[in-house]
């Protein structure tokens, strides 16, 4: 991303992610108001704007960045992730991000994934469910009280020899 907050992304990066089969990966997310399309300059890529101003001033740990890109790319990977769309893609990838990747188990706030993943938060419960349906989420619970969530991932990895 540069200081205008616009991202070039090439087709290359999309087919790499698996995302170039989905019709217009980008819709949802600019359906959301998370960005924009541009027109881009060459036919190879996809350039959009983000909208989220709080962008420029975030630097997340290298650690953390490294295990998002690591499960976001396993997500996608997978056989059923190509059929689900952009969005619980993307929603597999926060949850999968924030589990420990051990034990493949995480604990955040309903609103705060709601929010990173661009949902109204009536729906995430939908999108969770979707989730579980198509195999990407071994399951999960919300604690209305505390608006917390709990979610176990299904483990896609190579067994430890422990």
């Amino acid at each position: 991303m540069n200081t205008r907050m616009h991202a070039r992304l090439p087709h290359g990066v999309l087919r790499s992610l698996r995302l170039n089969a989905v019709r217009n990966p980008w819709r949802e997310l600019e359906h959301a108001r998370w960005l924009r399309i541009i027109p881009a300059t060459a036919a190879n890529e996809v350039v959009v704007e983000l909208l989220d101003a709080a962008l420029l001033g975030q630097a997340p740990a290298r650690p953390d960045r490294m295990r998002a890109a690591d499960w976001a790319l396993r997500a996608s990977s997978s056989s059923t992730a190509g059929t689900t769309g952009p969005l619980p893609q993307l929603a597999s990838a926060y949850l999968a991000a924030h589990a420990d990747p051990q034990a493949g188990s995480g604990l955040s706030e309903l609103d705060q994934m709601a929010r990173a993943c661009g949902v109204p938060l009536a729906e995430l419960p939908a999108l969770l469910d979707q989730l579980a349906a198509t195999g990407l989420l071994r399951s999960w619970q919300a604690c209305p009280d505390s608006g917390d969530l709990h979610w176990t991932l299904v483990y896609r990895g190579r067994p430890s020899n422990e």
